[in-house]
């Protein structure tokens, strides 16, 4: 069961959950986007080669090759090519860093799209709009006395918080700010843990 509720960051505040590592990994895993866009490129690549390969034989053995591809042209390039040859080095550079990059891709695991909220049970997924927690804190900072109003941006495992102030005594108020934002964090029970960076702006 999939669920996307949303903070609008009132004053509410979800009730404590009992830490489960299993729902927290099973909720990290429901939103955390799958490389569909990379697959898809590879598997038409990969198509693609295989029609040609295909055609290529079947059009050879029936004795009509179509020569698609320029194999002469190519044969006597690669016997009057030495391994030093920098075009060589440099197309064996491309290709290779091009198998790092989608190797790359398909191993580094991608932002999540939501931001998973601890349920305790691993069949119950419940995920937040970066946006809707974004919101949720900067209500929070702007119940700090003192601050006229507040943005916070969600950026990965980064909030960024600016509230907007009379302008004295900035360290007081980012610490403020600070722990305002921290204990609506831990109310609101995000399986990951997020760091917060205040930067008070003096309203003018």
């Amino acid at each position: 069961m999939n669920e996307h509720p949303e903070t609008e960051g009132g004053s509410s505040q979800a009730l404590p959950v009992t830490r489960d590592r299993a729902a927290d990994r099973a909720a990290v895993r429901a939103f955390r986007p799958n490389r569909r866009i990379p697959a898809i490129v590879v598997a038409v690549l990969l198509t693609l080669l295989s029609v040609l390969v295909a055609a290529e034989t079947i059009s050879a053995l029936v004795g009509r090759p179509l020569r698609w591809v320029p194999y002469d042209r190519m044969l006597g390039w690669a016997d009057s090519t030495l391994w030093s040859n920098p075009l060589f080095l440099l197309a064996s550079a491309v290709v290779a860093l091009l198998g790092l990059a989608l190797l790359a891709t398909a191993l580094v695991p991608g932002r999540p799209s939501m931001a998973p909220v601890r349920s305790g049970d691993p069949d119950v997924i419940i995920g937040l709009r970066p946006k809707s927690v974004g919101r949720a804190l900067a209500h929070a900072a702007e119940e700090v006395p003192g601050v006229h109003s507040a943005r916070a941006s969600v950026r990965g495992h980064t909030v960024a918080v600016t509230p907007v102030t009379s302008g004295w005594d900035k360290e007081r108020f980012a610490e403020e700010v600070r722990a305002a934002v921290l204990t609506r964090l831990a109310a609101m029970n995000l399986v990951e843990p997020y760091r917060v960076a205040v930067n008070v702006k003096e309203r003018k």
